[in-house]
């Protein structure tokens, strides 16, 4: 009788047979030569179950790469919300008397990265159907909203200006002037909606410069795509600009310090609040540039999750995402087979790592996380591909 008892136990606990022989293939989907288990780490979780269908290394510390972004995507549509937009402001000093400005115009930036020659077109214009026609002043760019740093911590040299602008809260179609990245990007901009005004038949008296601006008066607004826009545009390629300019955003309007190490503390807030396992999880900046950068495959999997339960933010976040074989960074992989335009996801590229992480179909949650010195993009992305297309096929 015990015997029977102690089978029956056996039988009740143990995994069932198809649960066990999917964890077999994600584990030959992982394993590819050049690739080292070691330094690789895998969650994958079924979101109609409720259940963990895959585990290894879950809760080890990685370098995520730009799967960094896919926190600052819940944070920032979490507290700032899907409708947020930034504001860019012209604030006059001085007065109007008839057509003619007697004083400055000082153009404040609040870090809007999609910041283009079309939206000072718009402000000038404003200006113009204020009967402004002539400024004695200088044009001044204010990009105080945010700190000078213009990277992250933790950023290779070579990072600057090649894999991201300089950081500011005032940035004219991202620093560039004549085909190349300039230095001092407000002075960019406060030169650029010179001729702006200067086309829109404003006469301008005075050069353009720096400072810092007076609280008022307001005389003309234009504001950003939508956060949801943002974050979408941002996920989508991978643009590590967008990334951190949020994360300096999300600093300065919750913490009132337009720095990364602000926006930085502003996310891991928002992932503690969201029951995101935070132990081995290092938040740096916001692109996942930053050498001092961590996180976990379980970690990743549960922004996933968090995002997908909340239903202000599932929608936008999910759209985000690169379609494999569709758009985005996923455009050119999984262009057949079951994962194609089924898994949404993040990817992630450094020299020591590569990652990808989303969401396979609406069934499961994934994080594939890979570290080495370096290590084999295509390698890495043929075990991922694999992985994904191993789920894929349980649909």
């Amino acid at each position: 009788m015990l015997v029977v008892i102690a089978t029956l136990v056996a039988v009740l606990v143990a995994p069932p047979a198809s649960a066990q022989t999917l964890r077999d293939r994600l584990d030959d989907a992982l394993a590819v030569k050049g690739v080292s288990r070691a330094k690789t780490g895998a969650f994958a979780f079924n979101l109609r179950t409720g259940r963990v269908v895959y585990g290894w290394q879950g809760r080890r510390s990685f370098k995520p790469a730009s799967n960094e972004k896919l926190g600052v995507a819940l944070a920032a549509l979490r507290r700032l919300g899907p409708s947020y937009r930034i504001r860019t402001e012209v604030i006059g000093a001085g007065s109007q008397n008839g057509t003619t400005w007697r004083g400055r115009l000082f153009f404040k930036g609040h870090g809007d990265p999609t910041l283009g020659a079309a939206d000072l077109r718009r402000l000038a214009g404003k200006l113009r159907a204020r009967g402004i026609r002539r400024v004695t002043g200088r044009i001044v760019g204010d990009e105080t909203y945010f700190d000078a740093r213009r990277t992250a911590p933790g950023w290779r040299a070579s990072f600057y200006k090649i894999e991201s602008p300089p950081l500011s809260a005032l940035v004219v179609n991202r620093a560039r002037v004549n085909g190349r990245t300039v230095d001092r990007p407000a002075l960019a901009a406060a030169k650029a909606f010179r001729k702006a005004l200067v086309a829109a038949g404003i006469a301008v008296g005075g050069r353009a410069a720096t400072g810092r601006a007076p609280g008022s008066p307001v005389l003309a607004v234009v504001r950003s795509k939508t956060v949801a826009g943002i974050v979408r545009h941002m996920n989508k390629v991978s643009d590590n600009f967008y990334a951190e300019m949020l994360v300096k955003h999300l600093g300065a309007v919750l913490r009132d310090k337009g720095t990364t190490a602000a926006g930085c503390r502003v996310v891991r807030r928002v992932l503690q609040s969201r029951n995101v396992p935070l132990a081995g999880v290092r938040i740096a900046d916001g692109s996942g540039l930053s050498r001092y950068n961590r996180a976990t495959p379980r970690a990743v999997g549960a922004i996933l999750l968090a995002a997908w339960r909340d239903a202000a933010v599932r929608g936008p976040f999910f759209s985000s995402l690169a379609i494999a074989g569709v758009d985005g960074t996923l455009e050119e992989r999984m262009r057949s087979g079951p994962a194609y335009g089924r898994v949404r996801a993040k990817t992630g590229t450094l020299r020591t790592a590569s990652a990808l992480s989303g969401y396979i179909g609406t069934r499961y949650v994934f994080s594939i996380l890979q570290n080495d010195s370096p290590i084999s993009w295509t390698r890495a992305r043929r075990s991922q591909d694999r992985f994904a297309q191993t789920l894929a096929r349980t649909l």
